[in-house]
Protein backbone atom coordinates (compact mmCIF):
# COMPACT_ATOMS: atom_id res chain seq x y z
CA UNK A 1 0.00 0.00 0.00
CA UNK A 2 1.37 3.40 -1.10
CA UNK A 3 2.01 5.85 1.84
CA UNK A 4 0.42 9.55 2.09
CA UNK A 5 2.43 12.41 3.60
CA UNK A 6 1.43 15.37 5.48
CA UNK A 7 4.17 18.53 6.52
CA UNK A 8 2.77 19.68 9.53
CA UNK A 9 3.95 23.77 10.61
CA UNK A 10 3.19 23.16 14.17
CA UNK A 11 2.05 21.55 16.93
CA UNK A 12 -1.67 22.59 16.30
CA UNK A 13 -1.61 21.47 12.21
CA UNK A 14 -0.04 18.31 13.28
CA UNK A 15 -3.61 18.33 16.14
CA UNK A 16 -5.71 18.96 13.73
CA UNK A 17 -4.38 16.69 10.90
CA UNK A 18 -4.68 13.38 13.35
CA UNK A 19 -8.33 14.84 13.95
CA UNK A 20 -9.39 14.35 10.40
CA UNK A 21 -7.36 11.35 10.54
CA UNK A 22 -9.67 9.97 13.61
CA UNK A 23 -12.43 9.65 11.03
CA UNK A 24 -10.81 7.18 8.80
CA UNK A 25 -10.94 5.05 12.16
CA UNK A 26 -12.53 2.15 12.74
CA UNK A 27 -13.44 0.34 16.04
CA UNK A 28 -10.88 -2.79 15.89
CA UNK A 29 -7.91 -0.54 14.20
CA UNK A 30 -4.46 -0.75 15.81
CA UNK A 31 -2.18 2.39 14.55
CA UNK A 32 1.62 1.72 15.23
CA UNK A 33 2.33 5.23 16.04
CA UNK A 34 6.57 6.06 15.18
CA UNK A 35 8.72 8.47 15.72
CA UNK A 36 11.77 9.41 17.84
CA UNK A 37 11.12 10.45 21.27
CA UNK A 38 9.74 14.64 21.26
CA UNK A 39 8.45 14.17 17.49
CA UNK A 40 4.92 14.62 18.49
CA UNK A 41 3.20 11.47 19.18
CA UNK A 42 1.55 12.58 21.80
CA UNK A 43 -0.07 15.51 20.20
CA UNK A 44 -1.35 13.45 17.45
CA UNK A 45 -2.56 10.63 19.89
CA UNK A 46 -4.23 14.03 21.24
CA UNK A 47 -6.02 15.08 18.07
CA UNK A 48 -7.34 11.61 17.34
CA UNK A 49 -9.03 11.03 21.05
CA UNK A 50 -10.46 14.75 19.66
CA UNK A 51 -11.48 13.22 16.52
CA UNK A 52 -13.06 10.06 18.39
CA UNK A 53 -15.11 12.64 20.48
CA UNK A 54 -13.17 12.35 23.54
CA UNK A 55 -12.58 15.46 25.61
CA UNK A 56 -10.72 13.86 28.79
CA UNK A 57 -6.70 15.42 28.92
CA UNK A 58 -4.61 12.33 27.02
CA UNK A 59 -1.22 12.15 28.17
CA UNK A 60 1.57 9.69 27.59
CA UNK A 61 0.87 6.25 29.44
CA UNK A 62 4.90 6.18 29.82
CA UNK A 63 4.46 4.27 33.29
CA UNK A 64 0.64 2.47 32.84
CA UNK A 65 1.58 1.02 29.50
CA UNK A 66 -1.40 1.79 28.29
CA UNK A 67 -4.80 4.31 28.84
CA UNK A 68 -8.14 3.31 28.13
CA UNK A 69 -10.52 6.47 27.27
CA UNK A 70 -14.38 4.68 27.18
CA UNK A 71 -13.27 1.85 24.90
CA UNK A 72 -13.20 3.41 22.61
CA UNK A 73 -9.60 4.46 22.43
CA UNK A 74 -6.91 2.60 23.96
CA UNK A 75 -3.19 4.67 23.62
CA UNK A 76 -0.20 2.00 24.59
CA UNK A 77 3.23 3.30 25.41
CA UNK A 78 5.16 0.09 25.00
CA UNK A 79 8.91 1.98 25.64
CA UNK A 80 9.44 -0.28 28.44
CA UNK A 81 8.28 -3.95 27.68
CA UNK A 82 11.08 -5.91 26.16
CA UNK A 83 8.73 -8.59 24.56
CA UNK A 84 5.32 -9.59 22.96
CA UNK A 85 5.60 -12.05 25.61
CA UNK A 86 5.59 -9.22 28.26
CA UNK A 87 2.42 -7.55 26.58
CA UNK A 88 0.63 -10.61 26.93
CA UNK A 89 1.37 -11.54 30.44
CA UNK A 90 0.31 -7.97 31.38
CA UNK A 91 -3.00 -8.43 29.05
CA UNK A 92 -2.40 -5.48 26.50
CA UNK A 93 -2.83 -7.66 23.23
CA UNK A 94 -6.57 -8.41 24.56
CA UNK A 95 -7.76 -4.91 23.44
CA UNK A 96 -6.15 -5.56 19.76
CA UNK A 97 -9.31 -7.36 18.93
CA UNK A 98 -12.22 -5.09 20.29
CA UNK A 99 -14.12 -2.31 19.35
CA UNK A 100 -11.81 0.60 20.50
CA UNK A 101 -9.11 1.88 18.35
CA UNK A 102 -5.49 0.91 19.61
CA UNK A 103 -2.65 3.84 19.08
CA UNK A 104 0.80 2.23 19.79
CA UNK A 105 3.82 3.92 20.35
CA UNK A 106 7.21 1.87 20.61
CA UNK A 107 5.32 -0.92 18.93
CA UNK A 108 8.74 -2.46 17.60
CA UNK A 109 8.89 -3.47 20.98
CA UNK A 110 6.22 -6.36 20.58
CA UNK A 111 6.04 -6.81 16.88
CA UNK A 112 6.06 -10.37 17.47
CA UNK A 113 2.17 -9.83 18.82
CA UNK A 114 0.82 -7.41 17.10
CA UNK A 115 -2.33 -8.20 14.79
CA UNK A 116 -2.01 -8.50 10.28
CA UNK A 117 -2.79 -5.25 8.87
CA UNK A 118 -1.95 -2.76 11.09
CA UNK A 119 -2.16 1.05 10.37
CA UNK A 120 1.33 2.71 10.33
CA UNK A 121 1.85 6.58 10.98
CA UNK A 122 5.23 7.99 11.49
CA UNK A 123 6.06 11.09 12.61
CA UNK A 124 9.72 12.49 11.62
CA UNK A 125 11.25 16.13 13.12
CA UNK A 126 12.20 18.75 10.38
CA UNK A 127 12.73 21.15 12.68
CA UNK A 128 11.95 22.82 15.52
CA UNK A 129 7.95 22.79 14.78
CA UNK A 130 8.06 21.06 11.56
CA UNK A 131 6.66 17.67 11.41
CA UNK A 132 6.97 14.97 8.61
CA UNK A 133 3.49 12.62 9.42
CA UNK A 134 3.95 9.34 7.01
CA UNK A 135 0.45 7.44 6.82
Amino acid sequence: MRMAVFISHSAEETFEFAKRYAVTLHGGDVVLLGGDMGAGKTVFAKGVAFGLGIRDEITSPTYAYMNDYYGRLYHYDCYRLSSGAQAEALGLTDYFYGNGVCLVEWAENIAEVLPENCKKVSIKKLGENEREITY
